[in-house]
């Protein structure tokens, strides 16, 4: 993977708080997994089609200039601060497009409760919209912990867990048959993954392109659109259209990113870093489908 350096700093907003590196472009590559429904309204075997794919991905952040203030009624006035974006995806082979994404991240600062928050809001092309927010951040010394995930099905009456905390799914065997023996797609990655790990656990990919990198330090944000009973927030949540709910309803997204310093050995300089992952929850054929999107992207 090519690495791109910036000369300048995080950003002179520190009221962004673990924003203030987001604004300007990044590049980079990823893999996108997605179980697709394929009855068509006419019976099939097996119900759905997983599709896989090696990515390309620009993602652009423009900073909002100046204070967003929210006017308080039962608690003081708070000034929010934002920044844009736009995410474009496309398949790495072919340069087809996967993906279009505009949104915002958003800083809350803390409020009369003492509660501070990152917010992500988006809008997907299919007809979706989600509001998501933190139930974790931080700034640790060193690169990031990337545990697993676990992108198997599991049956609709299953809770939906948290997204490294989910038991083995006993809906996996015939989701991942047919590709133990089917090549990953190519990402741009300089080793082979082994297929069938890869794909249950696309954290593997992760883990591969910062190998060997010197990462001082990694700011991490946890977000989700899950609500209060599920560890999430009040407002949290996705819409859909009429389509999409009855036939692949996109029910919870979770996501982690990691913001990271890496240091250049053979120039002595820094860059920045960008790496997620994020499930989004797909529900149909009485079954809770886990598309999964992971990606190492760089900073202009």
């Amino acid at each position: 993977m090519d690495h791109f350096f910036r000369a300048s700093g995080p950003g002179s907003n520190a009221k962004l708080g673990l924003l203030a590196k987001l604004p300007g472009r990044w590049r980079g590559y990823g893999f996108n997994l997605i179980a697709r429904p394929a009855r068509q309204g006419v019976p099939a075997n097996p119900p759905f089609f997983l599709m896989l794919n090696g990515t390309k991905e620009t993602l652009e952040f423009s900073a909002i200039g100046g204070d967003i203030p929210n006017r308080g009624d039962i608690e003081p006035t708070i000034a929010l601060h934002a920044v844009t974006y736009l995410q474009s995806v496309s398949d790495f082979t072919d340069n087809t497009g996967l993906h279009k994404e505009p949104g915002l991240w958003v800083h809350v600062p803390e409020n009369a409760e003492g509660k501070e928050a990152y917010v992500r809001q988006a809008t997907i092309p299919h007809g979706d919209s989600l509001l998501s927010q933190s139930t974790f951040f931080t700034t640790v010394a060193g690169g990031p912990n990337i545990q697993p995930v676990n992108s198997l099905p599991f049956a609709l009456a299953e809770p939906i867990q948290n997204l490294n905390e989910d038991p083995a799914h006993p809906l996996g065997s015939p989701y991942i048959d047919p590709y133990k023996t089917t090549p990953l797609p190519d990402f741009g990655l300089p080793v082979a993954l082994d297929p069938v790990k890869t794909i249950q656990d696309p954290t593997e990919i992760l883990r591969a392109q910062i190998a060997g990198q010197t990462i001082t330090s990694t700011d991490v944000i946890v977000i989700t659109t899950a609500g209060p009973a599920d560890g999430g927030a009040d407002g949290n949540g996705i819409l859909n259209i009429p389509f999409v709910i009855k036939n692949a309803n996109a029910s919870r997204m979770d996501a982690i990113f990691w913001i990271e310093t890496v240091t250049d050995e053979e120039s002595e300089s820094e860059f920045y870093q960008l790496q997620y992952v994020q499930r989004v929850i797909l529900d149909f054929d009485g079954v809770h489908w886990p598309h999964i999107s992971v990606a190492t992207l760089i900073k202009e």
